[in-house]
């Protein structure tokens, strides 16, 4: 095997079999509870309900999390089918070289949320610690709470998925708790947190202010949305299942029922909070209205929603995606350790207030790329994929010296066209994303670079779970695994 092709074949960037999937529908539930307690939920919150009331609110935020949640499933086919990674599947519409530019901005966007969530967090144990054993040093928390979570993710998922059991209870519990107190204190100062708008708006300015809050929320987990296959990859699913739902129904559980309530409710807490105390921050908030071990103990929810979000939402697909570009040298391991620097070296503390803008601007180019994996994996190859060529260098995905031009450059009009029409920016990136791939693929590229599973469209050949498949990519001195599996070949 050459050099080369060892380098796209990192252990850890090798298809998850069926039996090594871990994650059950429970456990994914239970992640998205961990994960959707998140400082941007608070502050469509807090900032929303000063323009309309809190019901509006929380339709809109209800939406904006059904929509992402549905695009958010249909890309987790493709680690569910197939057990692939996003950084690897990106080398189908990307290409092997190609697959890191945009891999790359997705894994530093993710190590920089890790900043931001893990300074947020730290904040919260600065105030527990300061409470029960008057310490006062945030940025040792800083540092303590970086290094807990990153050796939490090295573990592995399923330690992650363990920590999620625990966290998302206490969490539930604690969110509870923050809701009726704080709406008590707005009762006490004579404001009905249904009806309270500071400054109200109507008519067109009302559904302008409606629609931010979806896109809002929308355009927190546009991240996820295209990476969520280094997620899903790890959860169950049933073989020869060729019903779409019935494969998907642990994505779809935690995607549309536990994250759209959960961050509904968090975003509750955030405009109840502001209505409250003026301030939709959650520390804030609990420092103006509790005190002692009781506040000691509602912070514990504010550093167990760091964590949760951090472990599943950052931390890993920062690490695949670096893996992924630093080859069998960067173990997984290795890329967590260089998500967690970045989170730091980015300073997140000085950098707050211009990250955050950042941040939603590349959350609207990475929509682009989920409108091209769309069109890659069901238009154009209807969810059949020559997976061993993602792992040879000299395969079919290597297009142009590695790089697939048909998705750099609806990559590029897409994320323009984003960036440009910011209001409505995860719609237009997907759409034109889309549209000008499957245009570019299909009636240019894929006709210079011919691809085996749409020259010959078999299910036997190029399907995984749903013909009872585990694609097994041989590392260099073992024989090439069969095609097929016997037991596979027997039911089909």
């Amino acid at each position: 095997m050459k050099k080369s092709s060892r380098y796209l074949k990192s252990p850890d960037l090798l298809p998850i079999a069926h039996g090594d999937r871990k994650i059950g529908t429970f456990g994914f539930a239970l992640m998205w509870i961990g994960m959707a307690v998140v400082l941007a939920a608070f502050a469509i919150g807090g900032a929303a309900v000063q323009q309309m009331p809190l019901s509006w609110v929380l339709a809109a935020s209800f939406i904006g999390c059904v929509l992402i949640g549905l695009f958010i499933s249909v890309i987790a086919d493709i680690g569910i089918e197939h057990g692939l990674s996003f950084p690897v599947y990106m080398r189908a519409p990307f290409g092997t070289v190609g697959t890191h530019i945009p891999s790359a901005i997705r894994g530093t966007a993710a190590s920089m949320w890790f900043g931001i969530n893990t300074y947020f967090g730290a904040m919260a144990i600065n105030g527990i610690v300061n409470i029960l054993f008057g310490f006062d040093n945030w940025f040792v928390c800083f540092l303590a709470f970086v290094a807990v979570q990153v050796a939490n993710t090295i573990i592995g998922i399923k330690s992650i998925e363990k920590f999620a059991d625990l966290a998302a209870p206490v969490i539930i519990l604690i969110s509870l708790w923050m809701y009726v107190t704080l709406a008590d204190q707005a009762a006490a100062a004579d404001k009905n947190v249904w009806s309270w708008v500071e400054n109200p708006l109507t008519g067109g300015l009302l559904f302008n202010a409606f629609m931010v809050v979806i896109l809002g929320n929308m355009g927190y987990w546009s991240t996820l949305a295209a990476d969520i296959a280094s997620i899903s990859r790890f959860i169950k699913a049933p073989q020869f299942e060729r019903s779409w739902v019935k494969r998907n129904k642990s994505v779809l559980v935690g995607s549309l029922i536990a994250m759209p309530l959960t961050q509904t409710f968090v975003v509750a807490i955030g405009g109840v909070s502001f209505i409250a105390v003026g301030n939709y921050d959650p520390v804030a908030a609990l420092q103006e209205t509790s005190s002692g071990i009781v506040l000691a103990v509602l912070l514990l929810m504010i550093v167990f929603a760091q964590w949760s979000t951090n472990t599943a939402a950052n931390l890993v697909p920062a690490a695949t995606v670096f893996s992924n570009i630093g080859g069998p040298k960067v173990p997984f391991y290795v890329g967590v350790l260089a998500a967690g620097v970045i989170g730091m070296v980015t300073q997140p503390w000085n950098l707050f207030n211009v990250l955050m803008p950042f941040l939603l601007v590349v959350g609207g180019i990475l929509a682009s790329i989920v409108g091209i994996l769309f069109a890659d994996y069901y238009l154009i190859r209807k969810r059949r994929v020559n997976v061993p060529d993602l792992y040879e260098m000299d395969g079919q995905y290597r297009y142009h010296y590695g790089v697939n031009w048909a998705g750099i450059i609806s990559w590029v009009i897409g994320g323009a066209l984003a960036v440009t029409f910011s209001t409505y920016s995860f719609f237009i990136g997907f759409a034109v994303g889309a549209a000008a791939y499957y245009v570019l693929a299909k009636f240019w590229w894929f006709n210079k670079y011919p691809q085996a599973e749409l020259e010959d469209p078999s299910d036997d050949k190029f399907l995984g779970v749903t013909v009872g498949r585990d694609w097994t990519i041989p590392l260099e001195g073992e024989p090439a695994a069969e095609e097929l599996p016997a037991a596979a070949g027997e039911k089909l």
